[in-house]
């Protein structure tokens, strides 16, 4: 739900034609080299646009081989994108993700109308459309977010987060869309940035703080590729990620992780375009991998680096890892990636211990996003 539009209009709503969205084109004499089809170039477009507008920059913005790689879908998760044409104009976009895996009751949706084209009902119309896909599917259970810059909910009344902690603006129309479409908004996030490069002394004061009280492990890595020997280790942590981490009252199942699924997420990301810088720490006595980090650059978007996955096991927290993992992953980042300027990261806003690692760290807020929950049954 990324900005579709307040839900007052004017008039009767416009009555686009949606059309399915092909990746690829279909096979063919010269297919392999043709790229992404016209329309995925054009609903790229539409996000392109967006997060211009929204935030001055690509960022956040997947870049097209990264869009095309995702829509694809895979065996975890089917994904469907639709594009909006009303008299031969595009006017917006919507889309379903479907898990194929766990939490087959549940449905992300999304919807994107052309800032010329907002206020006149597309946006109602494409959410009916993506949600009538997700019930015929037998999902009970839908989901969206969207994000909103810090300046954009400075002193303005917010409405509250169900379950976690924090707020958004209710003046801001994706919050006014998905709260009149029945939506309950469930989570804020809290966006940060960290500058690069970060000063070397202040990394080294983190470090050797974290040390102190880390003894008993030892700090590995990879780029782009586990180790074989890791793999099976990792799959559990991640495993254990999408449980362990603050979801407040949204309605999700644990995934299940195995280094087949370790591996097609590699896979994917090869194939988007997309690196990765690991740091994980390993408890010296048993041998187990106990906590990671990862890191994600972008060639064709080279200032940016985006923080994603950060997780300590339950029974080995309270020694400093998680500061650990996070400076020597900055440090293999840095060393890697030289042309980045910053560093995204999004926590719960009720992840405190995290969020405090960050500000340790030099991050500052940027913005918020919001996790809508509509509930069918």
């Amino acid at each position: 739900m990324a900005d579709p539009e307040s839900d007052t209009f004017t008039g009767a709503p416009a009555a686009p034609v949606i059309k399915a969205v092909k990746v690829m084109p279909e096979p063919g004499i010269n297919a392999a080299s043709a790229g992404p089809t016209a329309d995925l170039r054009e609903c790229h477009a539409l996000r392109v646009e967006h997060e211009l507008a929204l935030w001055g920059n690509l960022d956040r913005c997947p870049t097209l081989q990264e869009t095309a790689e995702f829509w694809r879908g895979n065996e975890y998760e089917e994904r469907q994108l639709f594009l909006a044409r009303l008299n031969g104009e595009t006017v917006g976009m919507c889309s379903v993700e479907l898990p194929l895996r766990e939490n087959t009751h549940t449905a992300g949706v999304d919807v994107l109308i052309a800032p010329a084209h907002r206020r006149r009902g597309l946006g109602t119309t494409l959410l009916l459309h993506a949600e009538s896909i997700a019930t015929t599917r037998g999902r009970t259970s839908l989901y969206g977010y969207h994000e909103v810059p810090l300046a954009a909910a400075d002193g303005k009344t917010l409405l509250p987060a169900k379950s976690g902690a924090g707020g958004l603006p209710v003046t801001e129309p994706a919050v006014a869309f998905a709260a009149a479409s029945g939506y309950e908004l469930e989570q804020v996030e809290r966006s940060s940035r960290l500058d690069l490069p970060v000063a070397p002394e202040l990394l080294d004061r983190l470090e050797a703080d974290a040390a102190a009280r880390a003894g008993g492990y030892s700090i590995t890595g990879w780029d782009d590729t586990c180790p074989d020997d890791l793999v099976q280790a990792y799959a559990l942590l991640k495993a254990r990620m999408s449980t362990d981490v603050p979801i407040a009252g949204m309605d999700w199942e644990g995934e299940d992780w195995d280094a087949a699924r370790v591996r097609e997420e590699e896979h994917t990301m090869a194939r988007g375009g997309v690196q990765s810088a690991v740091t994980a720490a390993l408890h010296s006595a048993t041998g187990e991998l106990v906590a990671y980090t990862v890191l994600n650059w972008r060639p064709g978007v080279p200032a940016s680096i985006a923080q994603q996955d950060t997780l300590v096991t339950a029974k080995h927290r309270g020694r400093r890892l998680g500061m650990l993992i996070k400076v020597a992953n900055l440090r293999r980042a840095q060393g890697r990636w030289p042309a980045a300027r910053s560093v995204l990261t999004w926590n719960a806003s009720e992840n405190q211990h995290m969020l405090a690692i960050n500000i340790a760290l030099g991050f500052r807020p940027a913005g918020y996003e919001g996790e809508w929950q509509k509930r069918l049954g």
